[in-house]
């Protein structure tokens, strides 16, 4: 069993609290990423959707996860299961010290998440306080125009990684 983090950070320019749109615990926010398998290191092509709000039963049946899925390659079948509680907004300051913010834990037995992809469904606040939602970074960017602080709003460089919690 290994407990890994999804982190985030991008380049945010007069904005801040980028998140998921109902909080980083939104039961029906999609994380989209490729899996790979723990066992023989084969990444699938395509990548898998996960949500707080969809749970199966483990099959070994006792609990429940949020997938099982098998390696096409050599067969072993993993699962992986979302810890929420634990993930906050990227800010302002976060972005300007080139740090990652926390987003989701997720328990992996014999499958590993690779490759977060930024799709729809995000928001974030101007410095002006101006609310921007349904953000879709599926493209790797936001730009728009705040007319309450007068200014410019900017989002781009989008990154992720996987990090080993404990």
């Amino acid at each position: 069993m290994v407990n890994v983090m999804l982190m985030i950070t991008a380049e945010l320019e007069n904005l801040t609290d980028l998140m998921p749109q109902e909080g980083c615990d939104d039961p029906n926010f999609p994380y989209y990423f490729k899996i790979k398998c723990s066992n023989c290191g084969e990444l699938t092509q395509k990548e898998t959707c996960i949500m707080l709000s969809e749970t199966l039963p483990l099959p070994t049946g006792r609990g429940t996860t949020n997938l099982v899925q098998k390696c096409k390659f050599c067969g072993r079948e993993g699962n992986v299961t979302m810890i929420p509680g634990r993930g906050r907004a990227l800010t302002l300051e976060d972005s300007e010290a080139g740090k990652y913010a926390p987003l989701m834990v997720f328990d992996c037995r014999g499958l590993e998440p690779a490759e977060f992809s930024f799709g729809s469904g995000w928001k974030a606040e101007s410095t002006s306080g101006t609310k921007f939602d349904n953000i879709d970074l599926s493209g790797g960017e936001f730009a728009e125009y705040c007319e309450k602080g007068e200014l410019p709003v900017m989002l781009s460089n989008l990154q992720s990684r996987f990090d080993v919690v404990k």
